[in-house]
């Protein structure tokens, strides 16, 4: 079984940064895939950044450029967001995958506002 313990939400003002953690632990695969994803108020929720234990990475149109998706081991997923704005505002949430199994954290809220 594997458990995500996300971190590093909060409110930031608009231009300014974040980063968010997430933490895998129990049973992780050496091979898998760690993702972010956003929830705004009355939205669906969408992916926002991806990264494999190989480094390839996938980020939505509306985030490049701005945020940074990165791996320091099997376990560790972060996200770097610079040059927030008010339309970034939401709930992320950490998603794990390997093979069928897919687990999510519990999400950590990130209000950009001035």
């Amino acid at each position: 079984q594997v458990q995500l313990v996300e971190s590093g939400g909060g409110l930031v003002q608009p231009g300014g940064s974040l980063r968010l953690s997430c933490a895998a632990s129990g049973s992780v695969f050496s091979i898998n895939l760690m993702s972010w994803y956003r929830q705004a108020p009355g939205k669906q929720r969408e992916l926002v950044a991806t990264a494999t234990t190989g480094g390839s990475t996938n980020y939505a149109d509306s985030v490049k450029g701005r945020f940074t998706i990165s791996r320091d081991n099997k376990n560790t997923v972060y996200l770097q967001m610079n040059s927030l704005k008010q339309e970034d505002t939401g709930v992320y949430y950490c998603e794990y995958v390997e093979g069928d199994l897919e687990v999510w954290g519990q999400g950590t809220l990130v209000t950009v506002s001035s």
